[in-house]
């Protein structure tokens, strides 16, 4: 038995066209499994394709949206036949001290982040319940753990998506779907970059508390995302594992 293989496995990865999204979804294509990005941009999709190989596909989605959701779902398994991963990954951001948000900008950061991650696992749930099994796993990110005075929006939706974690995890183990969640730290994509732009000190902060001595890179995350999509977590559930080079392990 190959415990981390995933030949005829078919996931869906949102916001799977670029970062850390991107670099899941390689190492899920390359353990064998079929694999659909869900995303905005297809422009970008396109040249993330082209990465995946033939079994690949794109299906765009407004995440924030129950009906959206439920559509992505039923085109992926219209095409594949079948969904047996979700990789929850879809994310926004947006910088500036607690007090300057507008309740718009909370919404337009809290809908995606967590609703948007909600409403897919609904849409996910009947085709994984009848299949007999699942694997769901969501993205959060050190901000489900650390406080930042110019992430409250995305703090509270990332600590928020690692509760849900614990709780689906908990309603839908008898169906055999396991539910887990991967808390990255300071990883160098496109949104980090704006990040280092806007934030003074941050690149240097990052690297004296990183025992690893550097940024994270989205391939950093195709090992963990297959471990959790195989049969090498079947008993792991509702678990919340920080992928960042050491940067939590430090008081």
């Amino acid at each position: 038995m190959n415990l981390f293989g995933l030949a005829g496995k078919v996931a869906l990865v949102t916001g799977g066209n670029g970062g850390i999204g991107l670099g899941m979804a390689k190492g899920l294509a390359a353990a064998g499994a079929s694999v659909v990005i869900a995303g905005r941009n297809a422009a970008k999709a396109k040249a993330a394709l082209a990465e995946l190989g033939p079994k690949a596909a794109f299906v765009a989605v407004e995440i924030a949206k129950p009906e959206a959701c439920q559509a992505m779902v039923r085109e992926t398994v219209e095409r594949f036949g079948r969904l047996d991963i979700l990789v929850n990954n879809a994310g926004v951001n947006d910088r500036k001290r607690p007090e300057l948000y507008s309740p718009q900008e909370w919404h337009a950061i809290i809908e995606p982040n967590l609703s948007g991650a909600f409403f897919a696992a609904q849409a996910a749930y009947p085709a994984m319940k009848k299949a007999g099994r699942g694997k769901i796993i969501n993205i959060g990110s050190m901000m489900s753990i650390f406080g930042a005075s110019f992430a409250a929006p995305y703090a509270a939706s990332k600590g928020g998506l690692t509760q849900l974690t614990k709780a689906l995890a908990t309603a839908w183990a008898t169906d055999n779907i396991q539910v887990n969640a991967i808390l990255p730290g300071w990883i160098d994509t496109d949104l980090t970059a704006q990040a280092r732009k806007q934030v003074e000190g941050l690149n240097e902060r990052v690297l004296a508390r990183t025992p690893a001595g550097r940024w994270g890179k989205p391939g950093d995350f195709a090992g963990i995302a297959v471990f959790l999509a195989s049969a090498a977590s079947d008993f792991i559930t509702g678990a919340a594992i920080p992928v960042d080079g050491g940067y939590s392990s430090q008081g």
